[in-house]
């Protein structure tokens, strides 16, 4: 395979006054087109609203920073707003009509990893917006609209025409939107920094999983995920995804280094990571991490709603379960050797400390 991997950062697609919206090219990181994959970021400063629209695409919603309100409308269904803050996961299947609002000082920022396999453009999201410049309504004459929502023509040019602004707009400080509802939350969104921990290995790493389980919507929009933490100069075991499923890593904070190999041993990308660097591992590469000594971590999308992963490294590896003559031969070493390749790493850890 010969696509660049190399981990790149979001840049700005339209935005002003209210707040911007950034994301990755097929251009500049190839394994979007290849892998039908999109990524972008939602950045909203204070009183800045995310006009509604819905894509062509089903996303995992991540909130990176900040607080905020969400209001989603899944088809054929009522209006459900969300009190949202920082580690929040929220799925997005197809068709869902989405606004988001901050009303808080500090900027509000949620990341987008999806599918774009059904997409009009592979490797990029494409919103349809319900107002605005842009927005559909825009597109028919006054006669249709008119007619469609039983008003006079002025009525249409008002509410056709007011919205001058595209995308992202900043409302007045007394404008009072929907307040959020507790309730609301059940089912949509899970916050995966106050979640217990699916792994937690002392000076290593800790991850919180992402699947149908903690979020059954995740289902409808056929991904997955994780966060993982990784302590300072610590290890993540080399792995892959054995359900055929493609890798989106986001990094959330810190900064650190990257291995993958695929195809015949060959590694294809080796580069130091930093926060917002996203990078992709197509499916079956083996990719494993070491964090620098502030430590780093993660948020990945997996395009499975159930991911399953094989390690090559601790007791839960495939080298620990295949037969000691099987190893022999394979590495074509004596049996001291073998025994010795087999007694370390003996603890279930996906995550190593630093050495000693």
């Amino acid at each position: 395979m010969e696509v660049d991997l190399s981990p790149k950062l979001a840049k700005k697609v339209y935005g002003d006054n209210g707040g911007s919206y950034h994301a990755w090219s097929p251009s500049e990181l190839p394994m979007l087109r290849e892998g039908n994959i999109g990524a972008a970021k939602l950045a909203l400063e204070k009183n800045g609203f995310a006009l509604p629209r819905y894509s062509d695409s089903s996303k995992v919603a991540y909130v990176l920073q900040g607080n905020g309100v969400a209001g989603i409308v899944l088809p054929e269904s009522e209006e459900k707003v969300l009190a949202i803050k920082k580690g929040d996961a929220i799925a997005l299947p197809f068709g869902a009509v989405t606004w988001w609002y901050n009303k808080e000082d500090t900027e509000l920022v949620v990341l987008f990893l999806g599918d774009t396999s059904k997409a009009h453009r592979a490797g990029e999201f494409t919103d349809f917006f319900l107002t605005g410049s842009n927005g559909i309504f825009t597109g028919f004459s006054t006669e249709v609209v008119s007619r469609a929502c039983d008003l006079d023509e002025n009525a249409v040019k008002a509410f056709v025409g007011n919205q001058s602004s595209n995308g992202i707009v900043k409302l007045d400080e007394n404008f009072e939107m929907p307040e959020p509802k507790k309730e609301h939350r059940f089912g949509m969104a899970f916050n995966c920094e106050e979640a217990p921990l699916d792994v937690d290995i002392k000076k290593g790493g800790r991850v919180v999983l992402l699947n149908t389980t903690v979020l059954p919507m995740l289902g409808e929009a056929g991904l997955g995920g994780d966060l993982v933490r990784l302590d300072g100069s610590a290890m993540c075991s080399p792995g892959y995804s054995c359900d055929s499923a493609l890798q989106m890593t986001y990094i959330v904070r810190g900064s650190g280094h990257v291995q993958v190999v695929g195809v015949d041993g060959r590694r294809v990308l080796e580069s130091t990571l930093k926060a917002g660097n996203l990078f992709i591992v197509p499916r079956f590469f083996v990719v494993s991490m070491i964090a620098s000594p502030e430590g780093m971590d993660w948020f990945t999308v997996i395009t499975s709603p159930n991911p399953t992963f094989t390690q090559l490294a601790g007791r839960t590896s495939v080298w620990k379960a295949l037969s000691p003559s099987v190893l022999q031969a394979s590495f074509d070493v004596d049996a001291d050797t073998e025994k010795l390749f087999r007694s370390k790493r003996t603890s279930e850890a996906i995550f190593f400390p630093p050495p000693n």
